[in-house]
């Protein structure tokens, strides 16, 4: 017997898979690797993470695109706090699935510092360049470089965690003046992009239970600087259906565009209303 029919294959990206099958079931955001000496995407477009960090016009050129876009759809002027709430959710959403999409397909977190990550928001487009990852005892991709095995599922769930809050700080710092927000805020906007990207692409995927699962046991309430927890809960449909629900820790502040027209987890939506625009999507 040959030794390649005896171990798994060792993927050539720990991440490949995930991210394929991402793009396969939201096709609205493509991830692209990059090579070890290739450069991140710049101009047309483009904007590195860390760009955003740095808080200067690269950050304004990104959120003179939010503006424009208030002022089109909805015929008013923006605040420019909510303005850059809309630019950070539009850029955290996507940028939160590079770890935790790996994770919950194939138990890999990788580590994505800010100068590792671009984004094209028009195309949905990212790139990212892993050099770090971490994975659970057994895994094939633990023979790659930059592979770090840690004991169990707790310990993995610390390095998802950890990795975002890597990759989050440096933003936040960058849009948290142009927000008008504290910091416990702005984490609590942190964690709800976390919990409801990969609550809506589980949906996507017909795993929409064990993301919820997941995304309890990962943001429990007490892990910082995380604010809050994945706080799902149900309601009782008309027709006695279950339907899942949760409650932000942030708000994004489209009420002040549009007071009756709140988000579906936004704490100021009643249940009942929940219930009438749940039943309606179902």
């Amino acid at each position: 017997m040959t030794v390649s029919a005896v171990l798994p294959a060792v993927p050539a990206s720990p991440v490949a898979a995930s991210y394929a099958r991402l793009s396969e079931a939201f096709p609205g955001l493509r991830i692209r690797e990059l090579g070890p000496t290739e450069p991140a995407p710049r101009g047309a477009g483009w904007v590195g993470a860390d760009e955003l960090a740095a808080g200067g016009p690269a950050l304004d050129a990104f959120l003179a695109w939010d503006d424009a876009q208030v002022l089109r759809d909805y015929g008013r002027q923006a605040r420019p706090d909510v303005v850059a709430s809309f630019g950070l959710h539009r850029y955290a959403w996507p940028a939160c699935l590079l770890v935790t999409m790996p994770w919950f397909l194939h138990r890999r977190v990788p580590r994505i510092p800010v100068g590792q990550v671009a984004f094209q928001r028009a195309l949905g487009l990212m790139t990212v360049r892993i050099t770090e990852f971490a994975c659970l005892p057994g895994d094939p991709a633990a023979a790659l470089p930059g592979a770090r095995v840690v004991p169990d599922e707790e310990a993995l769930r610390a390095e998802l965690r950890d990795s975002l809050a890597e990759h989050f700080g440096p933003v936040l710092e960058g849009f948290g003046p142009r927000m008008r927000r504290g910091r416990r805020a702005l984490w609590g906007m942190a964690t709800d992009e976390i919990v409801e990207g990969l609550w809506y692409v589980g949906s996507l995927l017909g795993e929409e239970p064990r993301a919820m699962a997941e995304l309890e046991l990962l943001l429990p309430g007490t892990a910082k600087p995380y604010v809050g927890a994945a706080g799902f809960r149900e309601l009782a449909g008309p027709d006695g259906a279950v339907l899942p629900t949760r409650d932000r820790a942030s708000c994004c502040l489209f009420y002040t565009l549009r007071p009756e027209d709140t988000c579906v987890t936004c704490p100021r939506t009643c249940d009942a209303e929940r219930l009438r625009r749940l039943t309606t999507a179902a």
